[in-house]
Parts: structure tokens; sequence; C-alpha cells
């Protein structure tokens, strides 16, 4: 039963921890709008469109963002009970026991290590596109992974490089210029819908759902609106970051729901109008591009928009690693902190306030993968680790609500344990869509991640030395 020990919930858990407090709400829901928005409006809607759902990829956001809905609340809950910088792994920790917790944990780097290097991935193809039309584009052998003919994927693998080194210096700093870079990012989202609007070939709507709800491709691949729900979930990895931030927020009992819930339904609806437009402009056949937002402006002949948007879809981009990576830094320090990870990753610097030694083998890791594995099979592998945090985390509210009914909660998610069990059931149907591969990669880190938990987090746990 040692495995399924849990963590006490304590008002220290909102203390002091060595990390710099200096976190608003506004800063929390600007990190949560500078993860959202990224590789999923501006990447993979022209994928899911062109391969999965066609002009339905609208539909496929909508039941996205509804399955990420209950899960936000859930996160909000939790957030401002249990507080620590571990989001689902701690609050795995005091619902669920030690064993449940280390699996959430290990996923979570899974989630947030791999969602950093498919973004640089996608970051990449947009840097290249910006230095060709200026002539100064790099060759293709730098910008593409081995398997699919290149030597290296340089722009991606220096992208995390340097935000290695920004994070390091400070997550105040870090979060300013996120914040600078998410109004680049808006604008540019203005400036799309603004050209949109009057461009807009209502024939290109039709058929409007190709694939249907759920089918299979000729290659035995899952379409439809439900497949493409699975694919641009991806679109909505990074408000669960938000929660990393609990020990770095002034006030994180009030300020993490509301930067989770502000950032969640703002991009959402932003998600629904750009899709729309997007498959409205041009036909979805001719979107599956790694930059179908620029694309699309290009094929209208508006080229000056489309450079416009090239340049802020780069901005866009950082700060959606900016954000993963800095949250792949606090899950691991977290698990560190209490045993789980060898110690020498759970200090702090004493200038800095970061776990520099955390961030400096987490980029060095990221840029290494960014490098080599292409975008399409990583942004599959972050779904179903995000899918199955999700899960835990709806789960955990209705769990800890029982165990610890008396537990203080500035935030309650309503309807409790409907909208928990309805986020854990849409979240799991949409892991049923996920490819078979993607399934057995999961369940293959799954299986590295017990044996090390056995072999090494078991007995080192600071839970198993105290008792």
């Amino acid at each position: 039963m040692q495995i399924f020990r849990t963590k006490t919930i304590t008002p220290d858990d909102f203390g002091d921890t060595g990390l710099k407090k200096c976190l608003t709400a506004f800063d929390l829901t600007f990190l949560g709008i500078g993860a959202i928005i990224g590789t999923g409006i501006f990447v993979l809607t022209g994928i899911a469109a062109a391969t999965q759902a066609g002009p339905a990829v609208v539909l496929s956001f909508i039941v996205a963002g509804f399955a990420c809905a209950f899960a936000a609340l859930a996160y909000s809950e939790l957030a401002s009970a249990v507080g620590g910088c571990g989001s689902a792994y701690g609050y795995s920790y005091a619902a669920f026991g030690e064993l449940v917790a280390w699996i959430i944990g290990w996923d979570l780097i899974l989630e947030y290590g791999v969602a950093t290097a498919a973004v640089a991935n996608g970051w990449s193809g947009y840097f290249n596109n910006a230095l060709t039309a200026i002539g100064m584009g790099l060759p293709e052998v730098l910008t593409k992974a081995p398997s699919l003919g290149g030597i290296v994927n340089l722009p991606a693998a220096g992208i995390v490089l340097i935000l290695m080194v920004l994070l390091a210096i400070g997550v105040r700093q870090s979060t300013k210029i996120n914040t600078a870079m998410v109004f680049v990012k808006l604008l540019t989202i203005a400036v799309f819908i603004g050209v949109a609007l009057f461009n807009i070939h209502p024939e290109n709507w039709t058929p409007f759902m190709p694939f249907g709800w759920s089918g299979t491709s000729p290659e035995g691949k899952p379409v439809g609106v439900f497949a493409g729900a699975a694919m641009v979930f991806f679109a909505y990895v990074g408000f669960d970051a938000v929660s990393t931030a609990t020990e770095e927020a002034k006030n994180p009992q009030r300020d993490v729901p509301i930067g989770i819930i502000t950032s969640l339904v703002f991009c959402t609806l932003i998600y629904i109008v750009v899709s729309g437009l997007l498959t409205g402009i041009v036909p979805y056949t001719q979107l599956n591009v790694p930059s179908p937002v620029a694309h699309s402006l290009h094929l209208l002949g508006i080229n000056w928009a489309s450079a416009l948007v090239a340049t802020g879809v780069i901005a866009g981009l950082t700060t959606v690693m900016l954000v993963l990576y800095y949250g792949l830094t606090r899950v691991i320090f977290a698990m560190s902190r209490d045993g789980l990870l060898s110690p020498f990753f759970a200090r702090v610097h004493i200038k800095t306030h970061t776990p520099v030694r955390v961030i400096i083998l987490c980029g060095l890791v990221i840029a290494t993968i960014a490098g080599f594995i292409p975008l399409g099979e990583l942004a599959e592998l972050v779904n179903i680790g995000t899918l199955a945090a999700f899960v835990l985390v709806c789960l955990g509210v209705i769990v800890l609500r029982i165990t610890q009914p008396h537990l203080h909660r500035p935030f309650r998610n309503p309807l409790n344990p409907f909208f928990p069990l309805l986020g854990a059931f849409s979240c799991g149907a949409l892991m049923a869509f996920l490819p078979a591969m993607t399934w057995l990669r999961f369940v293959v880190w799954l299986v590295i991640g017990l044996i090390v938990y056995f072999a090494y987090s078991m007995h080192h746990s600071k839970l198993a030395k105290a008792q």
C-alpha cells in the first residue's frame, strides 16, 4: 500500500518555496494566451481541415473546447485548494496517491517536453519562410529532420536553446517578453480576420463535412470531426501550464483560476472565428502546409498581409514554447523536491530564483528532439499525454470532495460531480480517436516510467522517508 500514500494538503503549500512570487492575474492570463494561441491555430488548423475534417474543423474546435472547459474548471478548483507548482502531478499526489502521481508527472514531462519540441518545428517552418522572403533562406537539409531527408532542423533546435537562456535569467523577465509577444500575436490575428472578412467565398464551405463525424481513411487513419478534434486538441495544450505558476503568483488562490478560465474562453472564441474564415477564403484541400494562415493570404495575392502574419506567427509560437518549457521545468522541480527524481534538480539559483539545473537539462534534451523528429509524430504524442492528465484532474476533483470535504476551496467547480465526470468522459473519448501507433508509444513511455519509479522513486520519496 506504500505506493498509494497521499500527500497531506497544508496552508504551507501556498507559502514561500524559494521561487519568486511576482505574477498577477493579468500575467497569468497572458501566460495562458501565450501558451494556447500558437501551433494549433497557425499550423494544425490547416492540416486538420485538409486531412481530417474539412470546413467542419470549426466543429472540431468546439468539441475540443468543450472537453477543455470541463478540465479547466477542475484545474481551477485544485489549483486554488491544493497549490504547488506540480500541476496535475501535485493534485494526483493528494487525491490518488504516489504511484498515480508519478505516472501523471511522468506523463506531464512527456506532454510539455514533446509539445515544446513540436512547436519549435512549426516555428522553424515560419522562420525559414521569412528568411527565404528576404533572400536568406537556409538549405533544406538544415531545416528538416533526418526522416524527412534533412540532416537537422537547425532553427528548431536553436530557438529552444535561446529560450533556455531566457528562462534561466528569471520568470519576471520571461513574462514581460511573453506579454509583449502576445500583443504582437493578437495584432496578427486581427489583421488576418480583417482581410479574410472581405475575401470569403461561401462555396469553399461546401461540402461542409466531407469526412463526416467519424470514419477511417484509405490508409487506415481516423478521420472526421471527432478525429479532427483529437488532433486540434493540441491547440489547447498550455492553459494547464498556468497552474504550474501557482508558487510564483502573488495571490494564487484567486489569480490562478482567473488566468486559466479567462485565457481558455478567449482563445476558444478566437479559434472558432479563425478556422471558419480560413476554410472560407481558400478550399480546405489547399491547407495541408506548415504555414496555412500565411499560405492562404499568399494564395489570395495579399502578400503584405501574408508577410505580416508570418512575422506575428514567429512571435506567437515563441510564447507557446516559452510557457510550455516553463511548465516542464516546474513539474520536474516539484517531483525532485518530493524525492521522486534526483534532489540535484531541486536547487533554486540564489540570484535568479529559478531552477537553473532543470532548465539547462530540459533545454538540451528538447533541442535534440526538435532537431531530429518531425512535427506530425510529436503532436499526436502530446495530445494523448495531455488528455490522460485532464482525465485524472477531473476525477481528482471528485475524489478530494469525498476524502477531504472540509478542504478550503476558494474556487469550487460548479455542478460537482456532473461537470468533472463530463470532463473525464469527453477527454477519454477524444483519446479513442488517436491512432494506434500513438497509443503504443504512450504505453512504452509509461512502462519506462514505471521501471524508474520502482527502481528509484519509490525508495527515495520524502513521504517514504517520513514514514
